[in-house]
Formats: structure tokens, sequence, C-alpha cells
């Protein structure tokens, strides 16, 4: 059989219309950065502009300016853009409810990858560099941070004092030091100048091991800014052995659904090479493989 023919083939409408006074006005706008809605006779704005409802009945004239943000309603995400799309990467088509505004536009939604897409997220809207008095004046809309920037840069100095810097001293040389009550044996790490409970002195440094028990621990799955890891991760309150108070450090090695309080778990440090005046020197605890602990033997440390 012969192989079957094919062709490119483009369908093209080539016309020029008048816009009218309704969207002339709109489309204007946008050439100056301005963006309008037009009221109804009900009292609603629609944007973009029209000469008439979805009723049938004419709108007002009255242009009401809008703010350059909204919210998308729904959208649908193009993986592999075509050569007349607006973008050349991919993007999400939206209805996009201007602030002010009682109906949705449809436009496009730069938001770098799909899983950043979600109905009711926030969007704001980006020029075009070069107006031309059309839609396409508006180049599209882009993802609003829930969050505000407020950038603080300090620069200073840091004393630990005596205590900590021991601490800090004993990391460098892979050792975890606390600081222990002569007289009721417990011991806090990092070492303090004064048991927390009895406000007598903590003299007295001792070495603890640096595997324990995760008493509690949280799964963060929500990004911040300024954070240093990808969600998941998991965050936990570990008691080493030889310890009366947990210190905080990231739980891996494990699947997230399988960590559980009990857990013996052991540090996983860096190379010796790396080693600083750090608690960074532990990359992360990991299980050991041991039995679990009994609650009854930490339910105190929570």
């Amino acid at each position: 059989m012969s192989e079957i023919l094919s062709a490119p083939y483009v369908l093209e409408y080539t016309y020029t219309r008048s816009t009218g006074p309704v969207v002339g006005r709109f489309l204007e706008g946008l050439r100056y950065e301005v963006l309008e809605g037009v009221r109804t006779a009900d009292g609603r704005v629609l944007c973009p502009p029209v000469e008439y409802d979805e009723q049938g009945e004419a709108t007002t004239g009255e242009f009401v300016q809008l703010r350059p943000s909204g919210t998308v309603k729904t959208w649908s995400w193009v993986e592999e853009p075509r050569k007349s799309h607006p973008l050349d990467r991919p993007f999400a088509w939206a209805l996009i409810q201007i602030d002010g505004a009682d109906n949705s536009m449809l436009h496009v939604v730069d938001a770098g990858e799909a899983k950043r897409m979600r109905t009711g997220m926030r969007v704001r809207l980006r020029w075009a560099e070069h107006k031309s008095g059309t839609i396409r004046d508006i180049a599209c809309f882009e993802p609003m941070s829930p969050f505000m920037p407020g950038p603080v840069h300090l620069e200073y100095e840091v004393n630990p004092g005596q205590h900590y810097s021991a601490y800090l001293r004993g990391l460098q040389r892979g050792q975890i030091i606390g600081g222990k009550d002569p007289e009721s044996g417990k011991v806090y790490v990092p070492p303090r100048a004064a048991d927390p409970v009895t406000g007598r002195p903590t003299s007295e440094y001792v070495e603890v091991a640096d595997r324990g028990v995760l008493t509690t621990f949280t799964i963060i799955r929500i990004p911040f800014e300024g954070q240093k890891l990808k969600p998941p991760y998991c965050f936990g309150a570990i008691v080493l052995d030889g310890a009366d108070m947990p210190i905080y450090h990231l739980i891996s090695g494990v699947p997230h659904d399988e960590i559980r309080m009990g857990m013996r778990v052991k540090a996983k440090w860096k190379p010796k090479e790396q080693w600083q005046t750090s608690l960074e020197n532990i990359l992360y605890f990991e299980p050991t493989g041991e039995p679990d602990v009994p609650f009854e033997e930490y339910e105190e440390h929570l």
C-alpha cells in the first residue's frame, strides 16, 4: 500500500472591523495601561466591556477603571504552545475575574508550571513592552505572591557565651556537649548556665550520644519565603541518649509515612573535613533500625 500523503493546511480569515465606541475605548485604554469595565443597566460591571449584556440589554456607557489584578475562576494548561499562541513556553488559558468586575475575561496566565495553577488563585496583569491598541497590550497575567516582601539586612557580631561556645566547639570535633546539674543529674543540650527547672548552675559539661528517640515531629508541605529545603520534609524533636531535653533537627532516610513517635534515630554527619562550629555538621537524623521506645519512657519530654 502506498504511503498516505499529508501536507500542512492553514485556515485563515483576514478582515478588519470597527471596534465601536465601547470596545474601542477599552482597547485604546490598554495602550496607556488603563484597564476599564462598563456598567450595565442593573449596576454590574463587565470587563472586557461590551455594548450589550448577556440578556441583550444595552450597557450604560459608564466606564469604571479597574485594578490590574483578579482571580482565576477556571483554567486549562497548555504544555506545548503553538506558533500562534501568545507565549512560547507552557502556560494556562484561564477565565479571570478582574477585581471590581462581575464577569470573567479569557486570557493567559504565565505560571511557569502547571502545579502552580489552581482555581481561586490571585493573579496580576503584566503589560506588554510595546503597545498596539489590541488585547495583546496585556502580555499575560502572573501569579501573585500571598506574602509581602519585607527585606531586612542586619550585620552584627554574635557572642554565644561560654556554655554555647563549648557546645559549638564540641560539634566542630564531632561531639554533642550538654550541661549537667550536679545535684539532679539532668543534662541539657545545648548546655546552659542554669537548670531551667531548679535554677541551679549546670557547671559540668558531659558528652551525649549522637543517637536517641524521636518524640514528636511535623512534616512541612507548604513552601514559604526563604525556605532552604523543598517540601515535603520532616522536622522532629529528638531526645539524645544521655540528655533530658530534646534538640530539633531534620528527619530523613525513611518514607514520611513510616516516621513515628518513639522511633530510634541517629545522626548523619557531614564529611569530617566540612565540620564547622555549627549544628549543620549533622545533615539529618535517620532510623537506627532498633526497636521503638515505649511511650512511657519519653512522655515526660513531650
